[in-house]
């Protein structure tokens, strides 16, 4: 499909282009700035964000890739390009609207990211990958965005509610847990369906992250992300323990023994 090989380069042009852009000339608030308005709920270590590199440099791969000539017929690449491309731009626009400050616009684009790269490896995940190639440079690239946006999309949206003064200290505990959760139960439901273990890392690396900034102020909401941490790494663990020959690529399922020609 022309239209794929096309797009999500586009896409992915998009999200790179848009921070560089927002950092070079200055404009409106960086994300560091626009999180820290409502941060006392929940936050991660910065150290966290810096998957972005590995994320980006993953997805460069999968976008370049899957543009080769020999891509031009590939059904499976095709099923995935449309929300893998939403997911991809998304992380641009969402440098865009964080710097106006357009803050529950935010919210709405990095959740609308986080369930467009969930249904790409959902879709990726529906029948095995025709390769390991498919496997390695699409459905892991686009496992590991959906992961992290999972993450973020609770810490945006604690982080947004706090500023709008929805998240008073009264709750912020509550909310607080509520939000890792979530994160949990929706990890927990996504790799499930899917048996993408990858999917899990990045969650469980976020947690840690939480676990790690809250530890001096509020140990308790500390301990939760460690433990939730942890949770997901197992939930990750038995993914792929359980993936088994079903999600293996076409041509590697083992197949039976014949049976022996009964004796004449």
């Amino acid at each position: 499909m022309k239209l794929r090989r096309i797009l999500v380069p586009a896409a992915l042009a998009l999200a790179l282009a848009a921070p560089a852009l927002q950092a070079t000339l200055d404009l409106g608030l960086s994300a560091s700035e626009f999180a820290g308005d409502g941060e006392a709920t929940l936050r991660a270590a910065s150290y966290a964000f810096g998957i972005w590199s590995l994320i980006y440099a993953a997805l460069a791969a999968y976008a370049v890739w899957q543009a080769l000539p020999r891509q031009r017929d590939d059904r499976w690449l095709d099923r995935i390009a449309g929300p893998a491309a939403i997911a991809i731009a998304g992380c641009g626009v969402w440098i865009i609207v964080s710097s106006a400050d357009w803050k529950w616009t935010s919210v709405a684009v990095i959740l609308g990211s986080a369930a467009a790269a969930i249904t790409a490896v959902a879709r990726g995940s529906r029948d095995a990958p025709p390769s390991r190639l498919h496997r390695w440079l699409a459905l892991w690239p686009l496992a590991l965005l959906a992961g992290w946006l999972t993450t973020a999309s609770a810490l945006n949206l604690l982080t947004v509610a706090t500023a709008r003064g929805l998240i008073d200290a009264s709750i912020a505990a509550g909310a607080a847990l509520a939000g890792i959760l979530a994160v949990v139960v929706t990890a927990a439901a996504v790799l499930w369906r899917t048996r993408v273990a990858i999917y899990g890392l990045p969650i469980a690396w976020g947690l840690v992250a939480v676990g790690v900034a809250e530890q001096a102020g509020k140990p308790a909401i500390s301990m939760a992300a460690f433990g939730a941490a942890g949770v997901v790494a197992v939930m990750a663990l038995l993914a792929l323990r359980g993936r088994g020959a079903s999600s293996l690529p076409q041509g590697w399922r083992p197949t039976a023994p014949a049976e022996a020609a009964p004796p004449a």
